[in-house]
């Protein structure tokens, strides 16, 4: 064992099993993770040599270099870019706008995809190890790309390790800590170093552990006072004190070499020649052990790089970036040759500011936010002209909020000086989306409203696009703090809009005058596409809110239509979102779940967390007690920890249906209560046919009636067979009447919305069975019970079965069919094969290799029992609606 992995026997344990899971065609990812020093590097030194029979290829972070989109991901696909014109054309396309080969936009994950084929595909010659150090300092583009590859190569023959200081927190990972004293001492012993006991001890408290402070500390001399400086800090100037010895063209080679991040020695050397340097120089660097000037410019340690550039004056760090610029290639490399440019320190330059301007809108045209941002506030420093000056600003911080950097995003708006009221507009937009994203609070709302009272006068389209913002922030608040009443008061007096009602026109109405007043509008907006085409989500919920599951139907249609022609993820998210939640109240809980599972895959490949709601209501209606909790308690956890009142809204009204279902009424009334108690638009309509069911049960009359004048309102105005079925069966619980329980099943009788009809039979036959007509009760509590047990609402199901057990009726238990052993992916996979599609076809639409696909395949016939595609596609588990 080598110095350097004193102590490391249980990360080496680890890394040897990576590499034998991936010859075994098992793929992983690990993370090395521990600070500057730890031993990362000889960890994967180890790997690399352990590694017989794998081709390896490399790539490292530069902390110049993660401006530059997808810079890291280039060095990692060259060595097998050999293969790229085997690969279908949108990945090929993907990979070349990627790397500046061709124009264009590339979203992350088809990247990603494009990169799991293209290492797949050399794969396919030997298992593949990919080496990722100084990961922390990965461009943003690529980190995203590597976090994607390396969550879909299970079934792939390809280890991935990455050494990082910090973060892939979502990825498997060794924490990589110090060294115990033992190993400590074991490894200083190791270095030979004459040290007596009071400097070996000095020494071994001083590196805490840390494998290159005890390399190289005691070289440093023990005879200075106390250092109580981070290890890293002593081994830099353990570095420095090194650099230092040396003549000054040396020092000034190292300086250069620290400034390139490409370690390209005809760079370095055609750089040096400008400043005059010897070659010469270039032994005397390599002989300080500092970096190693070969094939590949590399200093002996990421420590050793910062140390030279650090300790360099001022004005040789400058002259080194003008060497650089001047020796990098404008036409094949310009954004790196404007970058050595910008740190050239000559001062505010418009012309260099306008090649960065340049660089950004490359850098964003390549999918490089994090590096348009970067770009654009550099240039912004630079400008002369106020006006450029502002410009740039706005759009390094809309770039930096755009790649998730809302403080800087927010720090950028403080230097902005508006004296106009769209740039002022321009400002309060972007705090309006900072303030939303940051604290979920009524905060985003008011600065979207004051965007829109500037805007008033020379754009009011626009100023009414802003108070719809500020709508749809509101909606996520919520009203327990007052800001959607805030909102509607604006827009009131916001500039009218030529034509018909819009969305807002039928909002505002809606909240000021009710239910019954914006019935006809809100009817005519949501058949009119032109009219809610730019707010599909908004609409949605109007349509939830008045019971039309036909326009939300059309409308959820509509998005994952439009969705898949554009390749929107957005979209696509929003629509499969709606989709899921519209099967559930549909009743086919197959299809919710299918949809819920390819909308964590769309999720996954954007590196976002997939949407909840269409989950809580999928657990909420199934009723699996445990389950259900588990699903209510996350969502409410997140929805408290963000402040989000509506998100909190929809865990009540879930708690509530849960407890009805489970004759629980005290807990459902409680939670019907407080879903309902600010009259959230969607949350409050479902929830109060939850109210009026649980009040009747605890015998709070008032309570109930309350709650079924508020829905009556919102039932008799829309009048659709959904609004007017479930109010007939609330106002049944309340009055009693044999009619409106036949009328609420009349209403529901074309099962469109399946669990509404069930349930209006639950109520029926339960009330029938008190009035102590058993036959009668009997009919409908069967029908209940079928109806129940085939979607799949087992909490209903077991409460419509105790009341026909009350009838003296044999009920045969609940059982679990075949297809429930499969979990969500794996269940949307069996669905789409069995429909007919292609492994290829199903890892595209999942954004998974086809290898996983067969691999998920090989557990499904396993779970199934069955051996062939053509059993999957006539098994009748997978075509119900549970």
């Amino acid at each position: 064992m080598t110095r350097a992995l004193v102590g490391r026997t249980a990360e080496i344990r680890r890394l040897d099993g990576l590499l034998a899971d991936a010859r075994a065609g098992q793929g992983e990812a690990l993370v090395l993770r521990g600070e500057a020093g730890i031993g990362k590097s000889a960890l994967l030194d180890r790997v690399r040599r352990s590694a017989d029979g794998f081709q390896v290829i490399e790539a490292s972070g530069s902390e110049f270099e993660s401006e530059l989109p997808f810079a890291a991901l280039h060095q990692l696909c060259v060595p097998a870019l050999g293969g790229l014109g085997d690969l279908p054309e949108p990945h090929r396309a993907a990979l070349d706008m990627a790397f500046g080969l061709a124009d264009g936009t590339p979203e992350v994950f088809r990247v990603g995809l494009a990169a799991l084929e293209l290492l797949a595909s050399a794969a396919g010659e030997g298992p593949l190890l990919c080496l990722v150090d100084d990961a922390q300092w990965l461009d943003d583009a690529s980190m995203r790309v590597l976090t994607f590859l390396a969550r879909r190569i299970a079934a792939e023959p390809i280890a991935i390790v990455l050494a990082a200081r910090h973060g892939f927190d979502a990825l498997p990972a060794i924490d990589v800590a110090g060294l115990t004293d033992d190993d400590a001492r074991r490894l200083l012993a190791g270095t030979r170093a004459a040290l007596d006991e009071t400097v070996r001890g000095r020494v071994l408290a001083e590196a805490r552990g840390n494998p290159l402070a005890l390399l190289e500390l005691p070289g440093a001399g023990g005879f200075a006072l106390p250092d109580t400086s981070s290890v890293p800090n002593r081994v830099e100037r353990s570095f420095q004190d090194r650099l230092s010895a040396l003549p000054r063209e040396a020092r000034l080679l190292l300086t250069v070499a620290s400034a390139d991040p490409t370690g390209d020695p005809a760079l370095l050397w055609d750089a040096a020649r400008r400043f005059g340097i010897a070659a010469e120089a270039g032994g005397l660097a390599e002989a300080s052990g500092l970096a190693e000037l070969g094939p590949r410019v590399r200093f002996c340690h990421p420590l050793a790089r910062s140390a030279v550039y650090q300790a360099a004056r001022v004005e040789d760090r400058h002259a080194a970036h003008r060497a650089l610029a001047e020796a990098t290639d404008p036409v094949t490399d310009p954004d790196r040759r404007v970058w050595h440019r910008a740190q050239a320190g000559t001062g505010p330059d418009d012309a260099v500011a306008a090649e960065l301007d340049r660089s950004a809108g490359r850098a964003k045209a390549r999918g490089g936010v994090a590096a348009a941002g970067a770009f654009y506030e550099r240039a912004a420093a630079l400008s002369l002209d106020p006006a450029r000056r502002t410009e740039r600003t706005l759009a390094a911080a809309r770039a930096h909020l755009d790649a998730g950097a809302v403080d800087t995003a927010a720090d950028l708006l403080t230097r902005v000086v508006a004296d106009d009221h769209v740039t002022k507009a321009r400002v309060e937009l972007l705090r309006g989306q900072i303030a939303f994203v940051r604290h979920c609070d009524g905060d985003g709302p008011g600065f979207m409203l004051r965007a829109a009272e500037w805007l008033a006068g020379s754009d009011p389209r626009r100023a009414r696009d802003c108070v719809l913002d500020a709508v749809e922030m509101a909606l996520v608040v919520g009203r327990a703090n007052g800001v959607m009443d805030m909102v509607v008061d604006a827009a009131r007096t916001a500039p009218r809009a030529p034509g018909p009602p819009d969305l807002l026109d039928a909002l505002v109405l809606l909240t000021a005058e009710g239910h019954r007043a914006a019935a006809g509008p809100i009817r005519e907006v949501l058949a009119s596409h032109p009219v809610w085409s730019a707010r599909p989500a908004l609409a949605g919920m109007l349509a939830v809110e008045f019971w039309d599951a036909d326009a939300h139907d059309g409308i959820t249609d509509w998005v994952l239509a439009s969705a898949r022609e554009s390749g929107s993820l957005i979209a696509q998210r929003l629509g499969l979102g709606m989709a899921a939640a519209n099967a559930v109240h549909r009743g086919d809980f197959r299809a919710a779940a299918a949809a819920i599972a390819e909308e964590e895959a769309v999720a996954d490949a954007v590196g976002v967390a997939p949407l909840a709601y269409a989950q809580l209501h999928l657990a909420a209606l199934r009723g699996r007690p445990a389950e259900a909790r588990e699903v209510i308690a996350s969502f409410t956890a997140k929805a408290t920890a963000s402040g989000t009142g509506q998100t909190i809204a929809n865990a009540d009204w879930a708690t509530a249906v849960l407890n009805n279902a489970l004759a629980d009424y005290p807990a459902a009334l409680a939670a019907a209560k407080e879903a309902t108690r600010h009259g959230d638009l969607l949350v409050a309509a479902l929830a109060l046919p939850e109210l009026v069911e649980a009040a009747v049960r605890c015998g709070r009359d008032g309570d109930a009636k309350a709650a079924l004048a508020a829905l009556t309102e919102r039932t008799q105005s829309s009048g659709t067979p959904w609004a007017l079925g479930v109010g007939a069966y609330a106002r049944a619980l309340v009055t009693g009447s044999e009619d409106d329980y036949l009328s609420a099943v009349e209403h529901l009788a074309d099962g469109a919305v399946a669990p509404y009809l069930a349930r209006a039979h639950l109520l029926f036959g339960e009330r029938l069975r008190r009035d102590g007509r058993r036959r009668d009760a009997r009919d409908h509590l069967r029908t209940a019970h079928e109806r129940f047990t085939g979607i799949g609402m087992e909490s209903f199901a077991g409460r419509a079965a105790n009341e026909l057990r009350a009838t003296g009726e044999q009920v045969r238990p609940f059982t679990p069919g075949a297809a429930d052993a499969l979990t969500r992916q794996e269940a949307h996979i069996a669905r789409l094969v069995a429909d007919g599609a292609t492994s290829k076809e199903v890892a595209t639409r999942l954004f998974i290799s086809p290898r996983t696909v067969d691999a998920h395949l090989r557990n499904i016939f396993r779970k199934l029992g069955i051996t062939s595609r053509r059993q999957l596609r006539d098994l009748p588990a997978l075509h119900g609606n549970r």
